[in-house]
């Protein structure tokens, strides 16, 4: 798959996406990836990390997360087209006006999660560094559904699930009340996901980030 075709369907999608603006304003995404990138990022030989608990953080385990950064993407074409779509001034400028977000020398960080039973996350905001996060799912084992991100009204107050089709999306502009989480669920087999998020230079773990020292342009 080219680099232009996934800018294409990522570009596309946009149109499609539904806005919600309770309990804070957030949209949802559908066929982000052109099929073919999605089942290519499905079959990259990366086993799910073996984790006893998260204690409701990502970073609790940060040796074991993984990352199309510079590694990954020298090892894997997916990685790298896709990193490149996302770093791309077409697709930088079209997120930009869609969501009204500045990514101005942002620069583009894409984790790959593979969480199985016993995963979840407190609610956190993603408030700070991060400008821009779209949680994109990629499950298909059976029960995938149910296993979107949980949205929050506040630190307390669950409101809503998000929709977890096979290449659809959860897509938010962090402020100090996007509330976001993982409610501790039964999970049979592996919940597959890309986190893209835009980080200003403040990011301090560069080995995390898909062009260390390329910024992104619209």
């Amino acid at each position: 798959m080219s680099v232009e075709s996934i800018q294409q369907s990522i570009i596309q999608s946009l149109a499609a996406s539904r806005r919600r603006e309770q309990p804070y304003r957030h949209w949802t995404m559908h066929n982000v990836l052109p099929e073919s990138t999605c089942r290519d990022v499905v079959a990259l030989p990366v086993d799910p990390p073996k984790i006893d608990d998260t204690r409701g953080k990502r970073e609790t385990h940060n040796s074991l997360r993984r990352f199309f950064n510079r590694e990954a993407n020298e090892r894997f074409d997916v990685c790298r087209e896709t990193a490149e779509a996302f770093q791309s001034p077409e697709v930088v400028g079209a997120l930009g006006r869609f969501f009204d977000v500045d990514l101005t020398d942002t620069s583009l960080r894409i984790e790959h999660c593979l969480d199985t039973d016993g995963f979840w996350l407190a609610p956190h905001t993603d408030l700070g560094v991060k400008k821009f996060t779209m949680l994109l799912y990629l499950s298909t084992d059976p029960g995938h559904e149910d296993w979107g991100t949980d949205v929050y009204a506040d630190a307390v107050t669950l409101a809503a699930r998000a929709p977890a089709e096979f290449n659809s999306a959860l897509v938010f502009v962090p402020s100090d009340h996007t509330w976001h989480g993982f409610e501790k669920r039964p999970i049979s087999g592996v919940r597959r996901s890309l986190i893209i998020n835009y980080v200003t230079q403040d990011w301090r773990a560069r080995h995390e980030l898909a062009f260390p020292e390329q910024p992104v342009s619209a």
